[in-house]
């Protein structure tokens, strides 16, 4: 099994906005070698080179064009998801399975694209809050007005809690 990143912030190595923090904490005592956990490159200097040599990784791992096996996903309250955010140039990055995005939320980061993340044979989304009821909607409606909305619904199971599905604790 390898376990790649779906989006990453531009930050040092342990930084608590590193998602890769939180993946090494949530793994912890899973028997998942280091070669097997595959980080995406946010501390190169030049970072355009960093998204083209884990494009290559992800080509190593899952073949050309590349292919995973499970993308787990979340849902921001303005509609992001894998930072794709609104507004960023790096929504209409279709030649390239990995791109650098603007900052948001004071952060650059590094994404999958959206031709990487609608080849994934499955999708899981995990969503919860109340803050994110509208959007849970507008993405199972498949909204491609929102970044959420444009990642394919065929292989897609939605984890949703209660408050996320606009309903009363």
């Amino acid at each position: 099994m390898h376990v790649v990143q779906v989006d990453e912030r531009v930050a040092p190595a342990g930084d608590p906005d590193r998602n890769l923090t939180h993946l090494r904490e949530s793994l912890g005592s899973a028997p998942l070698t280091e070669d097997h956990l595959h980080a995406m490159p946010v501390e190169q200097a030049d970072l355009e080179a960093g998204a083209r040599s884990y494009a290559r990784t992800l080509e190593q791992i899952g073949g050309t064009p590349p292919r995973i096996d499970l993308a787990h996903l979340g849902l921001g309250p303005d509609g992001h998801t894998a930072s794709l955010v609104p507004d960023d140039p790096a929504l209409d990055v279709l030649d390239k399975d990995v791109a650098i995005t603007g900052v948001y939320m004071k952060r650059r980061r590094m994404t999958l694209r959206y031709p990487m993340l609608n080849r994934s044979r499955r999708i899981l989304w995990l969503v919860t809050g109340a803050d994110k009821a509208a959007m849970l909607l507008r993405l199972r409606a498949a909204d491609a007005s929102i970044p959420a909305g444009r990642v394919s619904q065929d292989q897609a199971l939605v984890l949703a809690d209660r408050s996320a599905n606009g309903e009363k604790s």
